[in-house]
């Protein structure tokens, strides 16, 4: 069956695709350049021939998965691989569309790439609503970053003992005016955009609820289980769901999922020299950012508070369980490496790495008690 076996590297563009193929006899030969079109894709399969003796390949990017459906439709297997675990040489200093399609039909057919994981559409679709508020959380930072550096700037501070973006803390800022037309404009337009931002914010996390209702039972498992975790509330659940999918079927073990989120080491060693340096960053950061954001909550003691206590009801007490095991011993490491005078930054990613090892934990078991009750 190989013999028959052709394969395709793809590179990609908004509105190209450079093809190559390397055959099983060994050339490997560019086919050109085609238009990145539904209809110009389905021809193009059609002249090469039977679709299942196709294996192509493309690099993940900004034009997201579309392609690969498109060509699973058509009947062709396809990989989409990681950018920067495709082998490259030193000395090639040249790249082109067509040496890049090139370089990936021939390290597709020796085995050379890492193919990374392909949400289905209803995983897609959640992931892209949880993209969208993070990026609206982030541009309300902005905002208020920039209304309270106007502020800085002409002057106006607030009083002492009042919190920042609290309802009085708004109040007082609606009580600011200026004797210049041009500050007061800039001022109402700071105001009116932290506003904005706040409503577009409180909307998608009203979109996330809503959507969250229809998602299939594992996801809803999944999400409700990571909610008995301290500092993972609904939110925050949700985006570690959508970004990790099935759990059980992606990731082996806790290790092979604190590798995908790259908060471990970076090393460089050789003979007897030993040296390790930042986290590697290599995996996913939104997963990353989400799980750090929640391994401060495990600075304090351990305890269950009225709102821990109230996302653990009707959560299965194995899973509680291993909550609870998770507050003792991340508390516990967090203190263990302060003491050693360790960087707080440094001591956080350390405790968000272990942190990761009880996700895996809590996801492999609320899938499993799922499709056990979904069997029943």
């Amino acid at each position: 069956m190989r013999e028959k076996l052709r394969f395709l590297g793809l590179d990609v563009h908004a509105e190209t695709i450079a093809v190559a193929v390397a055959e099983a006899d060994g050339e490997v030969r560019s086919l050109g350049t085609i238009a990145n079109r539904e209809e110009s894709i389905r021809k193009f399969i059609r002249k090469l021939g039977s679709p299942e003796h196709l294996r192509a390949c493309y690099e993940a990017g900004p034009t997201g998965f579309v392609l690969y459906w498109q060509l699973t439709q058509l009947g062709v297997e396809c990989d989409v691989v990681a950018p920067s675990l495709v082998p490259k040489k030193p000395g090639d200093k040249v790249k082109t569309d067509r040496r890049d399609a090139l370089k990936l039909a021939r390290s597709h057919r020796s085995g050379d790439l890492t193919a990374v994981w392909v949400p289905d559409e209803d995983s897609e679709a959640l992931r892209d609503l949880v993209r969208a508020r993070e990026a609206a959380k982030q541009d309300q930072l902005r905002a208020r970053h920039r209304l309270t550096k106007f502020l800085l700037r002409t002057g106006r501070r607030p009083p002492l003992g009042l919190k920042a973006w609290t309802e009085r803390y708004l109040a007082w800022l609606h009580q600011i005016h200026y004797t210049q037309p041009a500050q007061e404009a800039t001022l109402l337009d700071c105001l009116n955009e932290v506003q904005h931002m706040g409503e577009r914010v409180k909307r998608l996390e009203q979109s996330i609820l809503e959507v969250v209702k229809l998602a299939p039972a594992p996801v809803q498992a999944v999400i409700q289980g990571l909610q008995a975790l301290r500092g993972v509330a609904h939110i925050s659940a949700v985006t570690i769901a959508a970004e990790l999918g099935n759990i059980s079927s992606r990731f082996e073990n806790a290790r092979a999922l604190m590798g995908y989120s790259g908060v471990f080491p970076s090393e460089d060693s050789s003979g007897e020299r030993v040296r390790r340096g930042g986290i590697t960053k290599s995996g996913n950061a939104h997963l990353r950012r989400i799980v750090v954001e929640s391994a401060w909550s495990y600075r304090h003691r351990p305890s269950v508070g009225a709102k821990l206590r109230k996302r653990q009801a009707g959560v299965p007490a194995e899973i509680t369980e291993i909550a609870w095991k998770a507050q003792n011993r991340l508390h516990k490491r967090y203190m263990t490496l302060m003491a050693r005078g360790k960087e707080q930054r440094k001591t956080m990613t350390a405790v968000a790495r272990e942190l990761l090892g009880f996700i895996w934990a809590i996801g492999i078991k609320a899938e499993a008690a799922c499709k056990q009750q979904l069997a029943a």
